[in-house]
């Protein structure tokens, strides 16, 4: 059974920082481009960021670039996003994907940042 597993989120203040994690099951992300998408309340889903198989190249939304980093280890079988500087409208559900429009995420790990 193929399934994405996020975790990671919680409530945090603005300013501050979390790291998400997603580990894959069920095939080896090694072979797939990776994706993290968001959606906050009332709102579609965001494509934020990608990363190549090997890592080498990172693409970002220009909302999270500069404050977002996405990493992957590949002997872990794990997709990472650590969040810096977070922002109340970074306020959302997020998912780990297999491709930009979100389809086969897992159920999602939700950020609240406020004060």
């Amino acid at each position: 059974q193929v399934q994405l597993v996020e975790s990671g989120g919680g409530l945090v203040q603005p300013g501050g920082s979390l790291k998400l994690s997603c580990v894959a099951d069920g095939f080896n992300i090694v072979t797939e481009w990776m994706h993290w998408v968001r959606q906050a309340p009332g709102k579609g889903l965001e494509w934020i960021s990608g990363i190549s198989r090997t890592g080498i190249r990172v693409d970002y939304a220009p909302s999270v670039k500069g404050r977002f980093t996405t990493s992957r280890d590949n002997d872990k079988n794990t997709l990472y996003l650590q969040m810096d500087d977070l922002k109340p409208e970074d306020s959302a559900r997020y998912y780990c994907a297999r491709d930009r429009s979100g389809d086969g995420r897992g159920e999602g790990t939700q950020v609240t940042v406020s004060s």
